[in-house]
């Protein structure tokens, strides 16, 4: 409210998205021009979310808000910016395209941006972001011409942390810092973790098993894989395997992830399978089991997986499948968390006989889901996506 830049750092879930939309609407209405604030965030539903904040927060006002993201009709998103609403929010890669396809008409609105936000700040620095976020601030006012920019994000990194250091310009106020209760990526406190080692070709069956075991079988259950492909097959696996599942990945059009994620908040889905794109900033307070069926390359990601559940003091539980081949992840993600990860016991986990017994009527479904697939063209559908 003072008009300096500032840093903001707190947990997923604590309400940053208010801390920077209540003053940037109490703002707004003092002189309600567009485009007044722009907000970037690195992925779709992200993007989402703080619109509809943004929204249910401006009601009252008649907030005029554009989504520009991936996934939706880049004419309209870019037909509904000249119409210069009063708060923008986007993913810097379809935005930088629209800036970069358009004239005046869609650069020029930007000229009166008061405020630039970068929610999950950690990760728009990503050197992957860097040619988007040029493109996009390029048409933005500078800081010397009036412009605040926030940075918010549940970790405070030294990356950010630096911004503080840089010499200020004539007349520029200091940015401000503030962290409360701001995540060390560390996994939280109520947060019970195990490890089963198992062969690979025990996974799905041990899976199927495990999410109709009795300790777990009415928990919401957030599965992570690390390929968009094994994602869709196991979704359609366990789904002729007669569990209540759904899935998140970047092959499934907007439409079908904004449903998959609703269907799970209201629990009508009780175990969503996803790649990283849910590890990370969305709030699913439901959540009280992750299962990584595939270990995450890097310990900090394993960090951020675990991190969906046991949130605001609540309890929660992860179990990680380990193959033969992965022993030594495994001892790396224990070194970065500091603990050493309990075995799975018999009694939370499930038989090797019955993982034998089971089997042949998982290996069936999953036959079935990958002719699915095939006739689908599903693999066909992911080059072209991807515009190979």
């Amino acid at each position: 409210m003072t008009g300096r830049d500032c840093i903001g750092g707190a947990k997923t879930g604590s309400g940053k998205t208010i801390a920077f939309a209540a003053p940037i609407l109490q703002k707004w209405s003092e002189d309600p021009c567009g485009i007044f604030a722009l907000v970037l965030t690195p992925t779709r539903e992200l993007a989402l979310q703080i619109a509809d904040q943004f929204l249910a927060l401006g009601a009252p006002a008649s907030i005029k808000l554009t989504t520009v993201i991936g996934g939706k009709s880049q004419m309209n998103q870019a037909i509904a910016l000249s119409h210069r609403p009063h708060i923008v929010v986007a993913t810097p890669g379809r935005l930088a395209d629209i800036i970069s396809g358009s004239g005046a008409d869609i650069s020029a609105p930007f000229k009166r941006c008061k405020f630039l936000v970068f929610d999950e700040a950690d990760r728009l620095l990503d050197p992957t972001f860097e040619d988007d976020l040029s493109i996009c601030l390029d048409v933005l006012p500078k800081s010397s011409e009036g412009r605040q920019t926030l940075f918010f994000s549940a970790t405070v990194t030294d990356e950010l942390r630096e911004i503080l250091s840089r010499p200020l310009k004539p007349n520029q106020k200091p940015p401000f810092l503030t962290e409360i209760d701001a995540e060390t990526l560390a996994v939280p406190t109520s947060l019970t973790q195990r490890y089963h080692l198992l062969p690979y070709v025990t996974k799905l069956p041990t899976l199927h098993l495990l999410l109709q075991h009795s300790a777990y079988n009415d928990r919401p259950t957030l599965i992570f894989v690390n390929k968009t492909h094994t994602a869709e097959l196991l979704r359609r696996t366990l789904r002729l395997l007669s569990h209540r599942v759904t899935a998140l990945h970047s092959q499934l059009t907007q439409t079908e992830r904004q449903d998959s994620l609703g269907r799970f908040r209201a629990e009508a889905a009780k175990i969503l399978v996803a790649t990283d794109l849910a590890s990370r900033g969305l709030d699913i307070p439901v959540v009280s089991l992750v299962i990584n069926y595939d270990l995450p390359q890097a310990p900090e990601d394993y960090i951020h997986r675990v991190g969906r559940t046991a949130r605001a003091g609540r309890g929660g539980m992860s179990i990680s499948f380990v193959s033969e081949r992965e022993v030594l992840l495994i001892k790396a993600i224990e070194e970065r968390v500091g603990v050493e990860m309990p075995k799975l016991s018999d009694e939370e986990g499930v038989r090797e006989n019955k993982v034998i017994d089971a089997m042949k009527d998982v290996g069936e479904a999953r036959r079935m889901a990958l002719m699915m697939m095939d006739e689908e063209g599903w693999e066909k559908n992911k080059k072209r996506k991807r515009g190979v």
